[in-house]
């Protein structure tokens, strides 16, 4: 009846009852029954056709709150039902889709939501990638020679021709949980180097890494080399790969120039350790002194130094080549060491304050 008949209608109606006139009568004149008249009344009476038109909306509107209420309390509850699990990757998430799908009869929309796995995830079926021989072959290596690597078993499985590219062997191999457990690297322990004060010039050098890249993103590093006496900047190399045997031969320049210090401290880097290094302080008489592994503060003469070098040079330039990197820092060094005060030479600059010491 609600679709025959609108509110004016119905207010109509209802006022002509009021107005004296007899149920059947309207009964009849409408074609309704007696008991959907006093409904009408029951529900319209004393109302206006604007009052009737918004009681209908605000109905409409408090069922469809209803229903959201009730899909949303179905939500929560389905959520509870799956909050304990793990759903990381979407190959987790799929089952739990699935289960809210069965267990609360939930659409394929809202499972997925609620599960954040997208619909065309969920629907998409693993293929064969036809993984199933060399899989096999794989785990028979591993088993054959359970110290290779998967680097290994890859150059075993290129020669049977079974694999080109070596990522689908580090899938397979990762799959299949066949990582080898790595041998731990014997951690190099060497004695505390006591802090020795130096008393005159050239008498300990230090020195160390820095590194920076140009504005391309190419790397390159700086090795710097201080006097602990007069905090004398020695030498600076600057390269994009420095060696152990150029780190010898950048040493042997400077004690040429220089003189030859005593000892020299450094840490244990693979470029100080190296057999040029060894067979430079046999051939030079000079002593290499390595600090304990972990603690910069044994060096800390070349370790303030490359904390001031970065700050008022490398962070203050971008450079576009190695050679203008190279102009810079020469351009830097030479105003250390002749021009720049030292706070613990007296406010001197460390060449001014060698002079004076000397």
């Amino acid at each position: 009846m609600k679709k025959r008949y609108s509110e004016e209608q119905i207010i109509k109606a209802i006022k002509q009852h009021e107005a004296g006139a007899k149920v059947d009568d309207i009964c009849r004149d409408m074609g309704i029954s007696t008991g959907t008249f006093y409904n009408w009344r029951s529900k319209y009476a004393g109302l206006e056709v604007n009052e009737a038109k918004r009681l209908k909306e605000l109905e409409a509107e408090n069922n469809k709150l209803k229903k959201l209420l009730a899909d949303k309390l179905l939500e929560v509850e389905a959520m509870k039902d799956v909050l304990f699990k793990k759903v990381v990757k979407p190959a987790a998430r799929k089952p739990v889709a699935r289960q809210l799908m069965e267990t609360f009869k939930l659409s394929e929309r809202v499972a997925c939501r609620l599960a954040g796995v997208s619909r065309t995830a969920f629907r998409y079926q693993r293929k064969d990638k036809g993984d199933s021989p060399v899989r096999t072959r794989l785990k028979e290596l591993a088993a054959q020679y359970p110290r290779y690597g998967y680097l290994m078993l890859h150059g075993l499985l290129k020669g049977e021709c079974l694999v080109v590219n070596r990522k689908r062997t580090y899938r397979l191999y990762i799959e299949e949980a066949l990582q080898v457990r790595t041998k731990k690297r014997k951690k190099l322990t060497r004695p505390r180097q006591p802090m020795e004060v130096p008393t005159v010039p050239n008498e300990r050098w230090s020195m160390d890494f820095v590194s920076d890249q140009l504005s391309n993103g190419r790397r390159f590093r700086v090795l710097n080399v201080v006097d602990d006496y007069s905090r004398e900047m020695v030498g600076q190399l600057v390269s994009v790969s420095i060696s152990g045997r150029q780190v010898a031969r950048f040493l042997s320049q400077l004690v040429e120039h220089r003189g030859k210090p005593k000892k020299v401290i450094c840490d244990n880097g693979t470029e100080f350790t190296s057999k040029a290094m060894f067979f430079w302080s046999k051939e030079s008489g000079v002593e290499l002194g390595f600090i304990q592994p972990g603690k910069p503060t044994q060096n800390a003469f070349v370790e303030s130094l490359n904390g001031k070098f970065r700050n008022e040079c490398l962070n203050q330039h971008r450079f576009r080549t190695l050679d203008e990197a190279k102009y810079e820092i020469d351009l830097w060094r030479e105003h250390y060491n002749h021009v720049r005060p030292h706070s613990s030479l007296n406010y001197l600059p460390p060449v001014e304050y060698a002079k004076q010491a000397a």
